[in-house]
C-alpha cells in the first residue's frame, strides 16, 4: 500500500462514527427538540397572532431552516470532521468554525444553569405540599399571595387587608417570591455578588457530572444513552398533553394558542420572531449539526433522516403549545384573569406560570416531578450534542493524542470542569444577571444570523452549489431536489442577511424584568461577548489572505482551495497526477 493511502486511511477509521443510524436521528432529534420547543414557541406563537404565527414559521423553515440544516449535516458527513476542520472546504471561511466554537463555549456554561434551576426544583418537588403554593415560608413577605388568594385580591381596589397589610397593586405571588427570593435570591443589580448559593451550585456541580459520564467514552456510548433522554420526554409530554386538555378552561387557553390574527402579519417583528426561532430551534450556524454529521459514515442517507428529524423538531413545537397553554388556560380560568396576563416567556413560563398552575391541580407533586424531570432530559441532549461540538473540533485538531480513549476522558473531565467554574458566578445571588449577560449576548439571533449567511456563501458560492451536489450524489447515490440549490444560493444568504439587519435595527440594551437598566460595563462586556464570534469570520479571512504569498488572484486562489482526501473527489470533476503518491484534482488540495 502506497504512503498516501496508509495515511489516509489512518486517519478515516481512528475517528469514531454512530454504531448505527438511529443514533444519529435521535443525537440530532435530542439536539434540535429542546427547552424552546416548550416555552419559547408557544410565547411567540400566542403573542405574534396564534395560528397566523404559522405562516412566518413555515415561510422561514422552508427557505431557511430546513435548508442549512441539510447543509451543515451535509458538509460534516462529507468532510468527516467537526464544525472547525470542516471548513477545509473553504479554508478562507475557517473563522467560521471558530466562531462556532466559541458561540458553543459561551452556551454551554449558561444553559447549563437552566438545567440546574430544575435540577433543584425536582428535589423540592417531592414534597406533600409544593413550597412555591403557600406563604408560610421564611422567604416570603409580608406581600406574599398565594395563586388561589389572587382571584380574591384582583377583583378588590386599594382596599387594605388587615390581616396580611397587603394592599392591591403590591402584592407579589408566592411562586414569584419562590422564583425570586428562594431560588434566585437576586441582588438589586449585576455589581452585587451576595456570594454562592451553595443549593445551586452543587446542582450545578451534578449536572456537569451528568455531562461528563454521558460524553466521556465518546459518541457510540453518548448514542446509546440518548435513546432514553431523547423519548422520555415525549412520554411525559404526552401524559402533561393528555392531562392539560382534560382541565376545566383548556379549550380557552388552546383556542388563545392558536386563533389566527391576520392582522399581525403586517407587523415586521412578527416576521422577525418567525426567523430567528427557525434558527434557534434547529441549532444552526453553531457547529453542532456539522459535528453530529460528521461521526456519520460516508455513505448514509441524510437527506431522508434530516426530512425526519425537522418534522419531529416542528411537530414537537406545535404539540407542546398546546400542552402548556391548555394548562394556561385552566389557570386563567381559576384565576378569573385573561390568559396573556398568566403567559409568559423564557424561564418565568417554566419556573413561574407553569409551577403555579400545577398547585391548583390535584397530586400536584407528581405532575411537577414529571414536569422538571422532562426539563432536565429535554436540556441534557441538547448539553451533550453542544459540549460535543466544542471536544470534537479539538480532539480532531490533535488526533494523535486526544483520540485515544484514556485521553480523551481526561481532556472531557477538564473541560467540564473548567466550564463549570467559569459558570460559577451564575450561581451566586446577582448570577441570574449574569446568566442574562450570556443568554442576550452570547448566542443570540444576530450572530447566529451573521454566521448562517457567511456558511451559505462558503458552500454554495466559493466551493460551488454544483459540486456541493455532485459530492451529495457520491454520499447517498442519487441527486437531491435541486430546489435546495436554489435555497442555498439565493434564498437563504438573503433570509439571513435580511434578518441580521433588521434585528441590528431594532436592537436594545439588555434590561432585566423592563426594569433593571445594566450599567454601561456590563452592555459593554455582553457587547463584547458577541463580537468575539462574529469578528472571527472576517478577521480570519483578512489575516489568512494577507498572510498568503503571490499575487491578489494567486492568493485567493489559494486561500479558496478546498483541501480534500481522495474519496471525497468526484470523477466528473477531472483528475491530474500531482505525484506518485496522491491522484490530485485540479485547483484541490490533498488532505494529509
Amino acid at each position: 500500500m502506497e504512503e498516501g493511502q496508509e495515511l489516509e486511511d489512518s486517519d478515516k477509521t481512528s475517528r469514531d462514527t454512530w454504531s448505527k443510524k438511529s443514533d444519529f436521528i435521535m443525537s440530532c432529534v435530542g439536539c434540535a427538540v429542546g427547552l424552546g420547543n416548550i416555552w419559547r414557541f408557544p410565547y411567540l406563537c400566542y403573542k405574534n397572532g396564534g395560528g397566523a404565527f404559522l405562516i412566518p414559521y413555515l415561510t422561514f423553515l422552508v427557505l431557511g431552516g430546513v435548508p442549512l440544516f441539510m447543509l451543515e449535516i451535509g458538509l460534516g458527513q462529507y468532510m468527516s470532521l467537526s464544525g472547525l476542520r470542516g471548513w477545509n472546504i473553504c479554508p478562507l471561511f475557517q473563522g467560521i468554525g471558530i466562531s462556532n466554537v466559541l458561540t458553543c463555549f459561551f452556551m454551554n456554561i449558561y444553559y447549563i444553569l437552566v438545567l440546574a434551576w430544575a435540577a433543584y426544583y425536582l428535589v423540592l418537588s417531592m414534597r406533600a405540599v409544593l413550597p412555591w403554593s403557600n406563604c408560610n415560608n421564611t422567604w416570603n413577605t409580608p406581600r406574599s399571595v398565594t395563586g388561589l388568594s389572587y382571584t380574591f385580591f384582583s377583583q378588590i381596589d386599594n382596599l387594605t387587608l388587615l390581616k396580611s397589610n397587603i394592599t392591591f397593586g403590591r402584592s407579589v405571588d408566592s411562586s414569584v417570591e419562590f422564583w425570586e427570593r428562594r431560588v434566585l435570591q437576586r441582588t438589586s443589580g449585576v455589581s452585587e455578588g451576595g456570594g454562592i448559593i451553595w443549593e445551586l451550585a452543587l446542582s450545578l456541580l451534578v449536572m456537569w457530572m451528568i455531562v461528563y459520564f454521558c460524553l466521556w467514552k465518546g459518541v457510540k456510548w453518548t448514542g446509546k444513552i440518548v435513546y432514553f433522554t431523547a423519548t422520555f420526554p415525549y412520554v411525559i409530554l404526552g401524559t402533561l398533553l393528555i392531562r392539560g386538555i382534560t382541565l376545566d378552561g383548556a379549550v380557552d387557553g388552546i383556542i388563545y394558542y392558536l386563533k389566527p390574527d391576520i392582522s399581525r402579519l403586517g407587523d415586521v417583528q412578527v416576521w422577525m420572531d418567525g426567523g430567528t426561532q427557525i434558527f434557534f430551534s434547529y441549532a444552526v450556524a453553531i457547529g453542532i449539526m456539522i459535528t453530529l454529521g460528521s461521526y456519520n459514515k460516508f455513505t448514509n442517507n441524510f437527506y431522508r433522516d434530516c426530512i425526519i428529524i425537522s418534522t419531529i423538531n416542528s411537530g414537537t413545537s406545535v404539540v407542546g403549545g398546546v400542552a402548556v397553554f391548555s394548562v394556561l388556560g385552566f389557570m386563567a380560568k381559576q384565576q378569573n384573569l385573561p390568559i396573556a396576563d398568566v403567559a409568559d416567556a423564557g424561564p418565568g413560563l417554566a419556573f413561574i406560570t407553569y409551577p403555579k398552575a400545577m398547585t391548583q391541580m390535584p397530586i400536584s407533586p407528581m405532575w411537577a416531578v414529571l414536569f422538571f424531570f422532562m426539563i432536565i432530559l429535554l436540556g441534557l441532549d441538547s448539553q451533550f450534542v453542544g459540549v460535543e461540538a466544542v471536544i470534537t473540533p479539538i480532539v480532531d485538531l490533535f488526533p494523535r493524542y486526544l483520540q485515544q480513549k484514556k485521553r480523551r476522558m481526561v481532556f472531557v473531565a477538564a473541560y467540564c470542569l473548567v466550564s463549570y467554574f467559569v459558570g460559577y458566578s451564575m450561581v451566586s445571588r446577582g448570577g441570574i444577571y449574569i446568566f442574562q449577560l450570556f443568554d442576550y449576548y452570547s448566542a443570540s439571533g444576530l450572530i447566529l444570523l451573521w454566521t448562517s449567511f457567511w456558511e451559505t456563501i462558503a458552500v454554495a458560492w466559493i466551493f460551488g452549489a454544483d459540486k456541493f451536489y455532485d459530492a451529495i450524489d457520491m454520499m447517498i447515490g442519487k441527486r437531491i431536489n435541486p430546489y435546495l440549490k436554489i435555497c442555498w444560493k439565493y434564498t437563504t444568504p438573503a433570509v439571513s442577511m435580511g434578518l441580521f439587519l433588521a434585528q441590528l435595527i431594532r436592537f436594545r440594551p439588555l434590561t432585566y424584568n423592563k426594569t433593571y437598566e445594566y450599567p454601561a460595563w456590563a452592555q459593554a462586556f455582553g457587547i463584547m461577548l458577541a463580537l468575539s464570534s462574529m469578528m472571527c469570520v472576517p478577521v480570519y479571512g483578512l489575516v489568512s489572505f494577507l498572510k498568503t504569498d503571490g499575487s491578489l488572484v494567486q492568493r485567493w486562489r489559494k486561500v479558496t482551495t478546498p483541501i480534500l482526501q481522495k474519496h471525497q473527489i468526484h470523477p466528473s470533476w477531472g483528475l491530474t497526477q500531482h505525484n506518485h503518491h496522491y491522484p490530485q484534482l485540479n485547483g484541490f488540495k490533498q488532505a494529509s
